[in-house]
């Protein structure tokens, strides 16, 4: 494996994940295979970007033995308030030939890098991402919380293939580009996605890859199970509430897409799911209740309810846009130097 230069944005937004913010930044400087920068971009909170600059000042010690030639970046967000916003600004600003991205309130394993770095190896890749794990608040998992359903809390679900495989879109939290990847397809769009404490949207990242594969016919995405981060899934997060509020933004958040890139694309891997995967969830559920296993009966109930209520998002906002609806993709525009792979 040819050694690869890495810019890793992490995006944040609130004082409230200050010691999460710390640790994400401190799991990329111990990578095995260094960072060249990590780019922290804060979306619209300037006493989070006084406070993140103050502790990230050139020449003021860090924890931990830092990699060489590793640097932390703080970024005001150049466009509007949201997560595909503050995404854009790192990409532009970032000199690695692939840019990664971390969520907030999450670690990355050791190897994180390296193994994402491995799959570009094959000129045709142009994303990689890797398996997110939940880390519950509780400190475990509720017991009616079906697997099937992990992506409510930003992790790896039940029903993707394993190992290092291709797939139509990688999931934004835990992923990587090449960085000419956006010269070609343009950036995340700003019309999707979450922002702040709105409703829980997201799809910015599988519009994104939807894009780029029409942009480059040819194109490769992978993800590689071996690339691991841990998710903070606070309590929250963790209720029945939030299960359902979760699941009906993403059925808007698809119906969005759908809209943008047309139903064959943008619910390819939905149908899949829907058709195979869920139903295998419930009829586990039911045997696990039927063998007098805790949560069993809850879990098939909750995939039903999951399913209904994602359905009930798709259906409304289908009914409230019209097909061909445009999205803005910047800005992506006059980046940085960057280095180029080796």
């Amino acid at each position: 494996m040819s050694r690869r230069t890495f810019s890793v944005v992490i995006c944040v937004y609130t004082e409230d994940r200050w010691a999460d913010i710390l640790a994400a930044v401190e799991s990329v400087r111990r990578q095995s295979l260094p960072a060249l920068e990590t780019l922290v971009v804060v979306d619209h909170n300037a006493r989070l970007l006084d406070r993140l600059t103050e502790e990230f000042t050139p020449g003021r010690k860090a924890p931990g033995p830092a990699s060489p030639g590793e640097e932390v970046r703080v970024l005001a967000n150049a466009g509007p308030r949201g997560l595909s916003a503050g995404r854009n600004t790192g990409v532009a600003a970032a000199r690695g030939a692939f840019v990664a991205f971390l969520d907030d309130d999450a670690v990355a394993e050791h190897d994180w890098l390296r193994h994402l770095a491995e799959g570009y190896d094959d000129p045709r890749v142009m994303a990689v991402g890797g398996r997110t794990l939940p880390v519950w608040a509780s400190g475990r998992r509720p017991v009616w919380f079906p697997e099937e359903f992990d992506w409510v809390v930003g992790c790896t679900y039940r029903g993707l293939p394993p190992g290092r495989v291709p797939v139509r879109n990688v999931l934004g939290g835990n992923a990587s580009f090449r960085r000419t990847a956006f010269d070609a397809a343009g950036g995340f769009a700003t019309g999707i996605g979450r922002d702040g404490g709105r409703r829980p949207l997201g799809c910015e990242e599988t519009e994104l890859c939807i894009r780029l594969g029409r942009a480059l016919p040819d194109a490769v995405l992978l993800i590689d199970d071996r690339a691991v981060i841990h998710h903070k899934v606070p309590a929250a997060r963790e209720s029945f509430r939030y299960f359902r509020t979760r699941a009906y933004a993403e059925g808007l958040s698809k119906a969005l897409v759908s809209r943008s890139v047309g139903s064959g694309k943008g619910l390819e891997t939905e149908r899949r799911y829907t058709t195979r995967v869920l139903p295998a969830g419930v009829l586990r559920g039911l045997r696990d209740a039927l063998l007098g296993r805790p949560g069993g009966a809850g879990r098939a109930g909750a995939i039903a309810a999951g399913a209904a209520a994602a359905a009930a998002g798709y259906a409304v906002a289908r009914a409230r846009t019209r097909p061909g609806v445009a999205f803005s993709h910047g800005p992506i525009t006059a980046p940085a130097p960057r280095l180029e792979a080796r």
